[in-house]
């Protein structure tokens, strides 16, 4: 992309009155023509003229012509006029004036004789400026010095003689409560300290010259010393950003490299520096320093000591060697991560220093340097320790630096130690390799190590230490957080692999090698691994290696090609794999361009046809994406790439995934993009080329793409019908929006002219899209009415602009909240409409209404005419609204029933954001409007602002009659006013029980007599029209303030705008009031949103007053908060409603992000000392503004626009959180409750997945203390006053408060193996409390306590802490015996050593584990006490343990049991211990026991189901198999006989089961029937899908045996209807998928059989229901459905489809259609399909009841919606299908219908058809104008049955 270069702004000279006639007159002379005189005048005209651009001419002819002078010229007066008037306007311009530029270059070209005069006048002018200075200036001044050292000689000159200007740095003292201005006040800071360096670094030789010459005080030394006291103050003030004060240390050292030289002097200190120097850095030397001082001069010693080379003297490796210490010792004080990021960044330039000085070449390295910086040094250590710490830190930064400071430590041990250039024999390296990949691949930092070890030592060094290091990195690349960094990763190792393979020649096959390492493994993940697992290969890893290996692309398509054609379940196979090769092979241009055939013959199209309908999305998107995505763009499309689209098109329409959904309109756009830059491309050719067959082949082309475009375009605007699903209309509508911006619809001399193709109809349809409930169809449709052509729009004619008009009008009052949204956009395109004004005239005359439109004139451009239709309709919209809002100050109810007010507002809203109201022309009319507006805001927010503020608006609903309205009306604002206080701290407040005026009700509802009507009002419709109206009344003052131009004065100028200061001010008060005293949460979330506008409008306007309102309003709302108690108006329910949102806006939002943040500093330290709880504030009084206080700190914890900001404070806001939960309140430990979780989640992350363990969430213990060091006190302090509360020898049960969340925190640590064998956190200090814990008489703190254990063990130590916990055991039961003692011990060693829970049962459990750890010595032992406890035990002699606990031990003893009979029988006593102890397992009265087991057999079940070679285990005997099928026949428990019946789905699915009732054998009959007893009488899910599984394999069983057996019929028929029922919209989803699955398993045996095994009206049902499941809203079942046609023979299919291949649900349908069509003809059947299709096609009859239901609207009730069927593309399909049949039937044999009972069905269907047909169109013809906004779901209802009987009489009249 090409980036225009900025022009500099030309401004002319602008002097002051007297000093431009002090020049003038200067200049002036009388006569003669020497060269002083020519300049003189030339400048006099300079200074006379305004034009910048003369001027500039004018500057350089008089530096030719001062170049031109003479020593001999007269008049010096004159000359130095001159030369003053050129100095004078050089210092008053602008740095970047070009002006200035071109006086400086007419000053720097003055002769030798005059430079010294030039500077002089300089030094004069300059020295007025800094004289004369004030606060305003200092930029100016600070840009003019800098230009004169920007290769300007005479100014460098000038500065050096004029070297005093360190006033310019007081005007810092200005700044206070202005953090607008502060922040162009840093910038101005950060620039004069980058002059004033430069200042020094231009004058170093002078000022060492002068300082050696001067041996006594001199005027340099006190220029210095006040240079380096505004540095200091700079370093030692914290308000100031780090950018300046990281400047201001360079700035330092800068200074004292000058005055001490280069010397070692530099580097001792300031032992030899001068005593002024001495007292100017006591400052920098004082012990009270702030951290960063030490910080910022460690990084301006690195970047302004030159380190390159051989040093100076030892105290420079002092200082070297110094430096990363200091910096060391700073990461245990660091709070802000901003402070991290500097540490991380100087420490990584300390590396490459020490680099520099490692890499000398004259002389050797100091030995003690050397033996410093090597690996293993105690420096090293510390260095790798900090790195450790924050390579997982939140900023990239961080972490970026820390991977640049780990590849520099390994290059200072390369250097340090060059004789180990053998990394494998190299211990340090060695031992690191090994550490590195013993870590956790969820640890970020891991990644760019091991990048730093590739990059120098290479890959083979990582393969040969991790051969499975490739499949394990492609194993992590389904993890979206960590695929980029194994896909760098990855790219390293197989670039560097690559590398060294090529350059070792003794391996001739290395690229196979290579292919085996790297292709082999990707190409199995990619067929075999789900694809949610492989979504980042390809984009992140695959065009990564394609890059690097080009010709490996055909090594992948051969060897997919030979894979077998079985694709695991959920996998992309091997065809999806292939196309997702192609796809990033061709985006990347290795695939050859299409001129060579179909991508160079790579892939046969009929394979890419199937892909493009795949069932996996996924693989239809690679499709797509290889068609699409092209290197070049203008390569030209080919016929066959157009036909994929059209075959893909039609059925990917109506995909539900959103992301699908973009990523197809982002593919067909790159498709039209090509095209369309093609067709430039052959234009030109066509017009360049002579040869004229190619330019008959081009034409062709053109013609081609124009029927491809219009096919598209009919064909997008043919499916936007009533009732299309919501997924069809949206990718329509964005792939028609695209088609409009690339190509257009014009209707002209276009060369595709695609506005021929739209017809009025399509228009119709688009604009009725406007209708639908989805946003963002709205939207869409609006955005591509304005593309299509005017004239089929249609909006221009009178009579259709009334209408639409009329529509919206209706709309924007409906009470229904989409309907505004609906109006606002008809207004939208009514907008650009010249006559829109008589539009609205005659509506104002229909509805009785005053209006005056104002005039048009007659030749209005279009912004005009956009303006005043906006003002015409403001005014119309405010003038009924001021109407209806006086409506609802006398009744409330009458306005939330008949017409709510927010829609109106709303309609405002969306017109004036489309305005541009910088060039309004009619500024009076927009200011009273304005005013207006803002008045029937308030009035409005005063009618319904007592609801959504009282204690309880969700119940609420005020009465009145009609009477008693005025009186009713007080008495109900009285009673619900925001009087209700903070009373649940001290009591409950009751209501009036006689006041039968206010109700709290949610259920009952109320008709209001209006008009003749009776409107349904309930609580829930005053409550949304009150939230909805305040909502309105919020957006449309923050569009007012933050849209229109601001009318303020200032100390200059009058600035004009639309709404004023006061107004501004007004809103602002008006928001604080509704955020402080809502209490709905919608009221005040969307009065935030409006405020955020507001604020951001402040902050960015001139006025001053306004921009400190926010800091203003912010001081106020938390001294409020500080004196709120019981009595307060603030809400301290409801998380203190919206006070944390006030405070959010106005306190981090209304400051610049380049500020210090001082704003929210403040507010922060204020929150927490009020949430810390305090001994002497216990009262009711402290109480509340401490719960606002935590539920404030809560908002912003979690307020993300904080960043990093807000880290400093987690530390504070943790203890207050753990703190609060001491409080006897109830309200403030459920807000620390809510702050403690909140706070949780910012340090450890958001929950990424369902383990709450898992270590995604979690931290190492040195990481967390690191960044949070103020945390490891107060855990320790107290862990340790909570574990002295633990001990439950008493028996009592003591549960501190805090414990909970300590170990909570301290759970969500980990040990980091990196750690070595001691911590230098000091964590041992935790492990006594955490294992006191373990002791507490609460089961959770013991489970809490063994896991809070783990990260305060170290690996090293794990063994000594399991031996000193088993120590502490008893070795015998006694009276003192404490289970809970012994049972948190056990918990903590097994948690410690890996594996489960009670005394005995946690015992068991680490017997379990210690037999699959110990020494195979000790393992037989082991192993038979453990079996001699088993068969001791309760569970084998039956005797059920009673007791706390029992069920526990149960199941701890079936662990045991499971083991020893499933996992290894053979080591344990053989099978028939096994069969014995299953046996005992599954007859175990308790059925957790019963439960366990068999979820154990069925997961030992399904793993030897998936392995190739399956043998019958030995524990699955035929006792196990009987006990097995007993337990299916007999089981109460429904979990347990959901997970028997799992188990036996496994066991059929293998073969033939015989099911046993104990000794008897049960028929497979009885069983059958059982089963479909079983199913009808289930109650439960689970159990339902496994029983129809099993019925299925029963049902195959008989069709085969004895298909015409009575017993059989009955069952096949009773399980036909059983199937067919479970497929309704109503079942559950596991019903439904189980349904699926049976019907997709017997489509051959049962669906598709040419005998008609259940016959035609069973099998006609099976195959409805199976059209059921390809329609229903759930993908899921859609797409298991859609499988039938894997297990269809081709030879059924007419065309398109291949046995075997799965395709998605649309076409699948189609299909299934066609095929069901066919089989009339197999079955001979024709005649009687037909008609029971046709009788499908009609639908069944609706009752009056439930087709008047369906235009009940009631709020917040929702029917069974199917958003995904779409029932007219369902019959449009079925009439297709049909008529073909009935056409190809007559072609083929005579249909003559002769039976009586089908003529009859004929008649009664045509009957039907016929009734149907005329009533729909009746009903249709009786709707009100415009049906399709006004009652849009009973116009689609009619529409649809008029269409089904339409096509049903059609159908018919064929058939006869």
């Amino acid at each position: 992309m090409v980036v225009k270069k900025k022009t500099p702004k030309v401004e002319a000279v602008v002097l002051d009155e007297q000093k431009l006639h002090l020049l003038l007159a200067s200049l002036s002379v009388d006569g003669g023509e020497d060269g002083v005189r020519q300049v003189a005048r030339t400048l006099q005209s300079c200074l006379e003229l305004t034009d910048p651009v003369q001027q500039i001419q004018l500057v350089k002819k008089a530096g030719s012509q001062l170049e031109d002078l003479s020593e001999e010229e007269p008049d010096g007066a004159l000359l130095e006029a001159c030369l003053h008037t050129l100095c004078l306007v050089y210092t008053s311009l602008q740095a970047k004036n070009p002006l200035r530029r071109a006086i400086a270059s007419a000053l720097g070209s003055v002769p030798a004789w005059l430079q010294e005069r030039a500077v002089n006048s300089l030094c004069v002018c300059l020295s007025d400026c800094l004289s004369n200075i004030t606060s305003d200036r200092h930029p100016h001044i600070v840009d003019t010095i800098t230009s004169c050292l920007d290769g300007f000689v005479i100014g460098e000159s000038a500065i050096l003689q004029q070297f005093c200007y360190q006033e310019k740095f007081n005007f810092f003292q200005n700044a206070a409560g202005r953090h607008i201005a502060q922040a162009q006040l840093m910038h101005s800071c950060l620039a004069a300290v980058k002059t004033s360096m430069l200042v020094i670094q231009r004058s170093q030789e002078s000022i060492s010259g002068a300082l050696e010459a001067e041996q006594s005080h001199c005027m340099l030394e006190d220029t210095l010393s006040g240079l380096l006291g505004c540095y200091t103050h700079i370093l030692t003030d914290e308000e100031f950003i780090q950018s300046v004060q990281s400047t201001a240390g360079m700035a330092v050292v800068l200074l004292f490299r000058s005055v001490m030289g280069c010397g070692d002097d530099v580097a001792s200190g300031l032992d030899s520096a001068p005593q002024w120097l001495k007292l100017r850095c006591e400052g920098l030397c004082a012990r009270g320093r702030p951290p960063g001082v030490s910080l910022y001069l460690c990084h301006g010693a690195l970047a302004m000591l030159s380190w390159r080379g051989s040093l100076p003297g030892p105290q420079w490796e002092q200082l070297l060697l110094l430096v990363p210490n200091t910096l060391l010792a700073l990461d245990v004080s660091i709070k802000e991560s901003s402070t991290a990021m500097v540490v991380a960044r100087v420490l990584t330039l300390w590396s490459s220093a020490a680099l520099d000085c490692l890499q000398r070449e004259l002389q050797p390295c100091p030995p003690f340097l050397q033996q410093s910086l090597s690996g293993g040094s105690e420096l090293q250590r510390h260095l790798l320790e900090h790195i450790y710490a924050h390579w997982e830190h939140p900023l990239d930064g961080v972490r970026h630096q820390t991977r640049s400071l780990f590849k520099n430590l390994l290059i200072l041990h390369q250097h340090a130690t060059p004789s180990m250039s053998d990394p494998g024999k190299d211990p340090y390296v060695s031992q690191l390799t090994h550490s590195l990949l013993g870590l956790e691949w969820h640890m970020r930092g891991k990644y760019g190590s091991l990048g730093c070890l590739v990059e120098l030592y290479g890959a083979r060094y990582l393969l040969e230490t991790n051969p499975q290091l490739p499949s394990c990195l492609l194993g992590l690349m389904g993890d979206q957080t960590l695929a980029p960094y194994a896909s760098d990763l990855l790219e390293r190792l197989f670039v560097s692999h690559k590398a060294q393979l090529a350059s070792d020649a003794a391996e001739e096959d290395w690229m196979q090698c290579w292919h085996h390492t790297w292709v082999t493994p990707l190409l199995q993940v990619l067929c075999r691994a789900k694809l949610d697992q492989t979504t980042y290969i390809l984009d992140y890893f695959l065009p990564k290696l394609l890059r690097c290996s080009p010709s490996s692309l055909g090594h992948m398509v051969q060897a997919l090609q030979e894979m077998p054609p079985s694709t695991p379940s959920g996998s992309r196979g091997a065809l999806g794999a292939l196309m997702t090769c192609l796809r990033a092979a061709r985006a990347q241009g290795v695939v050859p361009p299409t001129e060579e055939g179909l991508w160079g013959g790579l892939v046969p199209l009929p394979l890419l046809q199937q892909a493009l309908i795949h069932k996996h999305d996924q693989v239809r998107m690679d499709a797509l994406g290889l068609v699409c995505e092209c290197h070049r763009s203008t390569e030209v499309l080919t016929s066959q790439e157009m036909d994929l689209i059209r075959h893909f098109l039609p059925p990917n329409l109506n995909s539900q995934s959103p992301g699908i959904r973009q990523q197809t309109v982002s593919l067909l756009k790159k498709l039209l993009c090509r095209m369309k830059d093609s067709t430039v491309l052959l234009q030109k050719r066509r017009i360049q080329e002579r040869d004229e067959q190619q330019r008959h082949a081009d034409q062709h082309t053109m013609h081609l793409y124009k029927e491809f475009l219009c096919w598209m375009c009919v064909s997008l605007l043919d499916v936007l019908l009533p009732g299309a699903s919501f997924s069809k209309c949206l990718m329509s509508l964005h792939v028609l929006c695209q088609l409009g911006q690339i190509f257009t619809f014009s209707t002209g001399a276009d060369v595709f002219a695609l506005g021929e193709v739209v017809t009025s109809a399509h228009a119709q349809n688009v604009l009725y899209c406007v209708a639908s409930n989805f946003l963002e169809v709205k939207q869409l449709a609006s955005t591509l009415l304005r593309q299509l052509p005017p004239s089929a729009v249609g909006l221009q004619v009178p009579e259709r602009m009334h209408r639409v008009l009329g529509a919206a009008l209706d709309l924007s009052t409906s009470t229904k909240p989409f309907d505004s949204v609906t109006a606002a956009h008809l207004f939208d395109l009514l907008l650009h409409q010249p006559h829109l004004s008589q539009a609205l005239l005659l509506c104002a005359q229909e509805q009785g209404i005053h209006f005056q439109p104002p005039s048009l004139p007659s030749q209005a451009s279009e912004a005009a005419i956009m303006e005043l239709n906006t003002l015409a309709v403001v005014q119309f919209l405010l003038e009924c609204l001021q109407s209806e809002v006086s409506r609802a100050e006398s009744s409330l109810l009458q306005a939330a029933a008949s017409s709510p007010l927010y829609g109106r507002a709303h309609c405002i809203t969306a017109v004036l954001q489309h305005l541009n109201t910088e060039s309004l022309g009619h500024t009076e009319l927009w200011r009273r409007l304005v005013s207006e507006l803002i008045a029937v805001c308030y009035r409005m927010s005063d009618v319904v602002s007592p609801v959504v503020q009282s204690s309880s608006p969700e119940g609420l609903i005020p009465m009145d009659t009609d009477s008693e309205t005025s009186d009713g009306l007080q008495r109900i604002l009285q009673e619900i006013q925001p009087r209700d206080t903070n009373d649940f701290f001290t009591s409950t407040r009751e209501l009036d029980t006689h006041f039968n005026t206010v109700h709290n009700i949610t259920t009952q509802s109320f008709k209001y007599p209006l008009c003749g009507e009776g409107y349904r009002v309930t609580a829930q419709m005053v409550l949304v029209c009150c939230w909805r109206s305040m909502k309105e009344v919020a957006m449309l003052l923050g569009q007012l303030c933050q849209s229109l131009p601001l009318h303020y004065s200032d100390n200059t100028h009058t600035q004009p705008g639309l709404i004023t200061e006061e107004q501004v001010e007004g809103v602002g008060l008006y928001f604080r009031q509704q955020l402080l005293q809502s209490r709905h949460r919608g009221a005040f979330e969307l009065a935030y949103v409006g405020f955020v506008r507001l604020t951001e409008m402040l902050c960015r306007s001139g006025s001053q007053a306004l921009q400190q309102l926010p800091s203003r309003w912010l001081t106020e709302v938390l001294q409020e908060v500080k004196s709120s108690d019981p009595s307060s108006k603030l809400c301290a329910t409801r998380r203190s409603a919206g006070i944390p949102f006030y405070i959010q806006v106005c306190s981090p939002l209304s400051e610049p992000k380049s500020s210090s943040c001082s704003l929210l500093k403040m507010t922060m330290r204020e929150l927490i000392a009020l949430a810390m709880p305090s001994a002497d504030r216990n009262t009711d009084t402290s109480t509340v503004p401490q719960v606002h206080a935590l539920n404030i700190l809560r908002a912003l914890y979690r307020d993300t626009r904080l960043g990093e900001n807000i880290i400093p404070f987690v530390s504070e806001g943790l203890q207050a959180a753990v703190l609060g939960f001491t409080s006897p309140v109830w309200a403030v430990r459920n807000s620390s409750t809510l702050l403690f979780s909140t706070l949780i989640t910012r340090i450890f992350g958001v929950k990424k997945g369902k383990d709450e363990h898992s270590k995604k969430n979690r931290m190492t213990g040195r990481e967390f203390f690191t960044r949070f060091p103020a945390l490891y006190p107060f855990l320790l302090n107290q862990l340790e006053e909570a574990a002295a509360t633990v001990e439950s020898d008493s028996g009592q049960v003591k549960l501190h408060p805090s414990l909970f969340l300590l170990l909570l925190v301290l759970s969500r640590l980990y040990p980091s193996p990196m750690d070595g064998s001691s911590s230098p956190l000091g964590l041992a200090p935790f492990m006594p409390f955490i294992i006191r814990c373990g002791r507490s008489a609460v089961y959770r703190t013991r489970e809490m306590a063994a896991r809070a254990l783990v990260p305060f063990v170290l690996l090293t130590q794990v063994p000594s802490t399991v031996h000193t916990l088993l120590q502490g055991l008893p070795l015998q039961p006694g009276p003192q015996t404490q289970q809970n003692h012994i049972h948190g011990t056990l918990l903590q060693v097994w948690i410690l050593i890996n594996s489960c829970s009670v005394t005995r049962g946690a015992f068991l459990d680490v017997l379990v584990c210690l037999s699959f750890c110990v020494s195979v010595s000790e393992v037989a032992e082991l192993r038979r006490g453990a079996l001699a406890v088993l068969m001791d035990s309760e569970l084998i002699t039956a005797d059920s343990p009673r007791g706390p606990g029992s069920t526990q031990y149960l199941l701890s003893l079936a662990r045991l049991a499971l083991s020893a009979s499933l996992e290894a029988p053979e080591l344990w006593g053989g099978p028939e211990l096994s069969s014995r102890l299953l046996q005992s397992l599954l007859l175990c009265p308790e059925y957790e026991v019963r439960e366990e087991t068999l979820q154990e057999v069925l997961r030992r079940l399904q793993e030897d189901q998936e392995e190739e070679e399956r043998k019958r285990p030995q524990w699955l005997d035929e006792t196990t198999r009987s006990n097995l099928t007993s337990l299916a026949l007999h089981e109460k428990h429904p979990q347990c006989l959901a997970k028997a019946l799992s188990v036996l789905c496994v066991l059929s699915s293998s073969g033939e089961l015989m099911w046993r009732d104990g000794a008897q054998i049960v028929s497979q009959e009885a069983v059958l029937l059982h089963l479909l007893t079983l199913t009808q009488r289930s109650a439960h899910r689970s159990e339902t899908t496994h029983t129809h599984t099993l019925t299925h394999s029963h049902t195959h069983t008989h069709t085969h045996v004895d298909p015409k057996g009575a017993g059989a019929v009955s069952c096949l028929a009773q399980w036909g209807a059983l199937v067919c029922s479970c497929c309704s919209e109503e079942q559950p989803e596991e019903v439904k998928l189980t349904a699926a699955k049976v019907l997709v398993t017997c489509a051959s045996s049962v669906l598709i059989s040419p005998h008609l095994p259940l016959g035609l009206s069973t099998s006609v049902s099976l195959w409805r229901s199976v059209f059921k499941l390809l329609q229903d809203e759930d993908q899921e079942v859609r797409d298991s459905a859609s499988d039938f046609i894997c297990n269809i023979p081709a030879t059924l299919f007419h065309t398109g489809v291949s046995s075997g291949v799965s395709v998605c649900p649309p076409a699948a349908l189609d299909s299934a259609v066609g095929l069901l069509c066919r089989l009339f003809e197999v079955w001979g059947r024709v005649p009687a399909g037909v008609l029971a299709l046709t009788e499908w096609l009609l639908g069944e009859e609706e009752d009056d009841d439930e087709a008047d239901g369906v235009s009940k609207d009631f709020l917040f009730e929702k029917g069974d919606l199917n958003l995904w069927a779409e029932p007219v593309q369902w019959v449009k399909l079925l009439h297709r299908h049909l008529s073909s049949l009935i056409l190809t039937f007559k072609q083929t044999q005579t249909l003559n219908i002769t039976d009586p009972d089908q003529l009859h069905q004929i008649q009664t269907v045509m009957t039907q058809a016929r009734a149907r047909a005329l009533s729909s169109q009746q009903v249709l013809d009786s709707l009100p104008a415009l049906p399709q906004f006004s009652c849009t779901i009973e116009h689609a209802r009619l529409l649809l049955q008029n269409q089904r009987a339409s096509l049903v009489l059609d159908l018919l009249h064929k058939l006869q």
